[in-house]
């Protein structure tokens, strides 16, 4: 094995020296050597792909669709994705300027991050959220300000958009919303939306809207600030979630031609296009699919409702998510509020993973996210586990 000169030795990247890994992942795998274990750490559906889905990827691959294609993306996708935009957000997006397609959401936020953000701009990031965003933005050279919603419930109200402005001063740049949120599965209403827009577009805000879990809300309609700010917001999202196709890597961003170009030239420069195969089924699963997130919502639905009832009676605290797959949970206060003890401790005793919700940011202190993107047997033991483990401390 080579074992790099020593004159090299020191040669990486200083800003990324200065970041974490994935603290997601490597929580996961510190406790996925324990024997017997059951995980619901990861946000990966347990479903199939839907069979449409796969055919069309099947069909591409038999006819040698195998070629570059645009590095926007095939203009038959940037159609679907500028229809089913229309159909669900009632945004118009030229397929042609105003539409890129990524290597999933999470290459859709680098493109986004490192297209637009410059050193010293400060990015606003309502928290607990998925810490991925952390790293993409100071990488860039730009400064995340966290928000602190956990005395608010999890959201982010315009109230507090507006101290943190006042605080912050004209170097805000953009703000960074995921809803349905990571790990809390909060959402935002139509009117709390409406409020929040106002404020961001008298501050004239660049808006990451992270939209990735849309299509699976279960007691309210998706709204979505690019329907109310069109010409400040890049809504990113993509069909990891509502068709289960993770490893697809299809993501896409749509928002003003003039940020689109720049969007479009980083992602060329780092991944060059997506694969035909993915964006062929892609294709048919918005063309086609609009009804398989409706199966499996009802059943990720199910599935919270139980988890949700089980935990509580155990003495954890939550909201109930309103979208997303997970649970946001408040360890019981005779745990304290160690969440990264509490977690390792039930992983190695109790023979169950889940995350700790301090990887989160600033409010996940003394939570856990649990995922309930599993089988219904697989919740169920996950629980029954969870309930000895606790009730045995």
């Amino acid at each position: 094995m080579p074992s790099v000169i020593s004159e090299l030795s020191g040669m990486i990247n200083q800003k990324l020296t200065e970041v974490p890994p994935s603290a997601i992942r490597a929580f996961d795998n510190e406790i996925s050597s324990v024997p017997g274990i059951i995980k619901l750490t990861l946000g990966e559906p347990d479903f199939a792909v839907p069979d449409h889905v796969k055919m069309a990827a099947v069909k591409s691959i038999a006819e040698d669709d195998s070629h570059y294609s645009q590095s926007a993306g095939k203009i038959e996708l940037r159609e679907a994705i500028a229809a089913y935009l229309k159909r669900t957000r009632n945004v118009d997006y030229d397929p042609a300027s105003e539409i890129v397609v990524a290597v999933g959401a999470t290459e859709a936020l680098a493109a986004c991050t490192f297209a637009l953000l410059n050193p010293g701009d400060k990015v606003l990031v309502p928290t607990p959220v998925f810490p991925l965003y952390f790293p993409l933005i100071s990488l860039t050279g730009a400064e995340v300000v966290m928000i602190n919603t956990a005395p608010e419930g999890f959201v982010l109200t315009p109230e507090r958009l507006k101290k943190v402005l006042e605080e912050e001063g004209s170097s805000v740049k953009a703000i960074l919303l995921n809803y349905p949120s990571n790990p809390t599965g909060r959402s935002y209403s139509a009117k709390l939306l409406d409020e929040l827009a106002e404020i961001l577009k008298e501050h004239h805000l660049l808006v990451l809207a992270d939209e990735i879990y849309s299509e699976l809300t279960y007691d309210a309609e998706h709204s979505s600030l690019a329907t109310r700010l069109p010409g400040q917001t890049l809504l990113i999202s993509g069909l990891s979630k509502s068709h289960a196709m993770t490893g697809y890597r299809l993501g896409y961003v749509a928002g003003p031609s003039q940020l689109i170009g720049a969007v479009t030239k980083m992602h060329a420069f780092m991944v060059t296009c997506i694969n035909d195969s993915a964006q062929a089924a892609a294709v048919e699963a918005l063309n086609h699919g609009d009804n398989d997130p409706v199966v499996f919502r009802e059943a990720y639905r199910h599935r919270r409702d139980y988890m949700v009832g089980r935990m509580r009676k155990m003495g954890f605290e939550m909201a109930v998510p309103e979208g997303a797959f997970y649970v946001f949970a408040k360890i019981p206060k005779e745990f304290g509020t160690d969440d990264f003890a509490f977690a390792l401790r039930l992983a190695k005793e109790g023979r169950l993973g889940i995350i700790p919700g301090s990887v989160f940011g600033s409010g996940g202190e003394g939570y856990v996210r649990i995922s309930y993107a599993a089988s219904d047997e697989k919740i169920e033991e996950a629980m029954n586990r969870l309930e000895e483990f606790v009730s045995h401390i």
